[in-house]
């Protein structure tokens, strides 16, 4: 934090202005897909007849570790790469609740201690949500998996040590988890 304040969210000098909307419409409104067309009128006064906006809940991701200094990784079939890849425990909902729930769900692990890690934007030009990462340090396993009908997941307790080499490899190719956990590691004592 700098001594004006909270640097995420204190204006610089200078900073651009908000565009203003002139017109929206939904164009769908699923579940999964709900976007918006809009037309906006920039602050230079130039027009975007056509900006495209999609619409999702939030997302929540967990970093969790074990008592024994491992971490709770999935791996899954991700239809839209059409690829598997180690992920961490993710969902979508309210971001407090909805982070535990989704690591005891997908893994069966829960309880430790608990705290925000980051908050990240997949695409703050297009999409509207945002994704909050917590970070669980102390979790134990209480259950067995309950994934949803449809989540094909495999949980893997991966020492910390060797995760670098697992990310130096290519086995994690989302975005919105590597992040965290890389900023995870750099922070580690």
């Amino acid at each position: 934090m700098s001594e004006h304040g909270d640097d995420k969210t204190r204006d610089y000098p200078g900073d651009p202005a908000a565009w203003t909307v002139l017109k929206s419409d939904y164009v769908s409104r699923k579940e999964w897909f709900t976007v918006r067309l809009e037309h906006v009128r920039l602050p230079n006064g130039a027009e975007i007849a056509e900006y495209w906006v999609t619409e999702y809940r939030p997302w929540v991701n967990v970093v969790a570790v074990t008592t024994t200094d491992e971490l709770v990784l999935l791996r899954q079939y991700r239809h839209g790469i059409g690829a598997v890849h180690f992920e961490i425990p993710a969902g979508t909902t309210d971001p407090g609740e909805a982070a535990r729930r989704e690591l005891l769900e997908e893994t069966g692990f829960g309880g430790g201690r608990w705290s925000p890690l980051m908050t990240l934007s997949a695409n703050p030009a297009l999409q509207n949500n945002l994704t909050h990462t917590f970070l669980a340090e102390g979790v134990t396993a209480l259950q067995p998996p309950h994934p949803e009908s449809s989540e094909d997941l495999r949980v893997h307790l991966i020492p910390i040590a060797r995760v670098d080499a697992l990310i130096d490899n290519g086995a994690f190719v989302q975005a919105l988890h590597l992040a965290p956990l890389l900023h995870y590691l750099r922070k580690r004592p």
